[in-house]
């Protein structure tokens, strides 16, 4: 195949063993030791939901197990568990086991519960 390039030996280099090479010279194991910590410990706190997921997605790299499509399930209750009490109550009886669509619906809660609290600021405001 023209595309695969060969290394040491006249061994082929498939994709896998470049990532692989990469990840261990470019992040070292206590990097990704940290990295995995972090991930495990991720709550929302005060990040909006699209924040918390964009970062839970950047930090589940370093737990690959939640990149397999037979940790979805996981992967969804590892999420939910993370948000705030507020968008977590609304979203958790609803069972969402898609990952995407999870996202996409505690994202529609955040952003709504985000313009209640500011209407009622509002209307506050103005007495």
């Amino acid at each position: 195949n023209a595309r695969q390039r060969i290394g040491a030996g006249g061994i082929a280099i498939t994709w896998e063993m470049f990532k692989r090479e990469l990840w261990v010279k470019y992040f070292p194991a206590d990097v990704r030791n940290r990295k995995v910590v972090e991930f495990l410990e991720l709550k929302q706190e005060n990040m909006t939901v699209a924040e918390y997921a964009a970062k839970f997605e950047s930090l589940s790299v370093f737990s690959p197990y939640y990149n397999t499509p037979e940790a979805e399930y996981d992967k969804c209750v590892k999420f939910e568990s993370g948000l705030r009490p507020e968008v977590k109550h609304l979203i958790r009886f609803s069972e969402i086991r898609d990952f995407p669509t999870l996202v996409n619906k505690s994202k529609i809660c955040d952003e709504d519960g985000r313009a209640k609290v500011n209407h009622y600021k509002a209307v506050h405001d103005n007495k």
